[in-house]
């Protein structure tokens, strides 16, 4: 039989065939999954997960409107948690010169004194007045932010029985008219909760010379008044009776606005 024989040219090429198929057989690869890491192959990205549970009740910080005074302004930064001071700071006080260590004295003694009653009604740093009246200030706006952030996010408490309109509308922040002196015009910002008067703000009093002094001495005792009186029923303090009697006035004004 000849070389080119059709029949043998069959059977070579079956030979072959089956050689084939046993060759691929044999490198067929792993169907192990992980045999593409073993591989040098990589991984499939596992994609991150966020931390279960909603907003944290961690705690809050608002922060003063800076105070005014005759050696620079003074802006207070609170902590409250709870409905507690847990953290008083100042961001900004008075520099320079004898400012420097006047304020390195004071204002740790005012954060801690701010923490201790948890409110602005704290006495002032000897030898530190103006800026002890300008933390106070700022100490009662920053209350006074947290105090309508608060009432923005409750709901309307229940009317007291005997009390003026403005009761049971939750928190109301309600500035007075400027009631004019003969030193210059006295207004007044008052935060009312519940009916009751919960923080006062002085936006403008007496400045330029003594007016100075007097502001800083007469201010912060008649917003302490306020709020302890719940009215503009409050005494003049003495030594600043033209002061006094613009403050009531724009006190009462506000109150006006608010019912009380």
């Amino acid at each position: 039989m000849r070389k080119s024989h059709p029949v043998r040219r069959a059977v070579l090429a079956g030979a072959a065939t089956v050689s084939g198929i046993v060759l691929l057989l044999s490198l067929k690869p792993a169907s192990d999954p992980g045999s593409a890491s073993a591989a040098g192959g990589a991984a499939p990205p596992v994609a991150a997960q966020s931390p279960q549970g909603g907003r944290g009740a961690g705690a809050g910080t608002v922060t003063g409107d800076a105070a005014g005074t005759q050696y620079g302004p003074v802006q207070v930064r609170l902590t409250v948690s709870g409905g507690k001071i847990t953290r008083a700071e100042a961001v900004q006080a008075p520099k320079g010169g004898q400012s420097d260590r006047v304020t390195a004295d004071a204002v740790p003694k005012l954060n801690r004194a701010a923490v201790a009653a948890g409110s602005a009604d704290i006495d002032a740093v000897s030898g530190a007045t103006y800026t002890s009246a300008g933390y106070v200030k700022s100490l009662q706006s920053a209350l006074d932010k947290a105090a309508a952030a608060a009432g923005s996010g409750s709901g309307s408490g229940a009317a007291e029985e005997g009390s003026g309109t403005g009761a049971g509308q939750g928190t109301q922040v309600l500035t007075g008219d400027a009631a004019q002196t003969q030193y210059g015009p006295v207004q007044v910002r008052v935060t009312v909760s519940g009916g009751r008067i919960t923080g006062v703000e002085t936006l403008r009093a007496p400045r330029g010379g003594r007016s100075d002094q007097v502001t800083a001495d007469a201010v912060p005792r008649l917003d302490r008044a306020a709020v302890a009186a719940g009215t503009a029923d409050i005494d003049a303090v003495s030594g600043a009776t033209y002061t006094s009697a613009g403050y009531k006035q724009s006190l009462q004004s506000a109150l006006d606005r608010a019912g009380g």
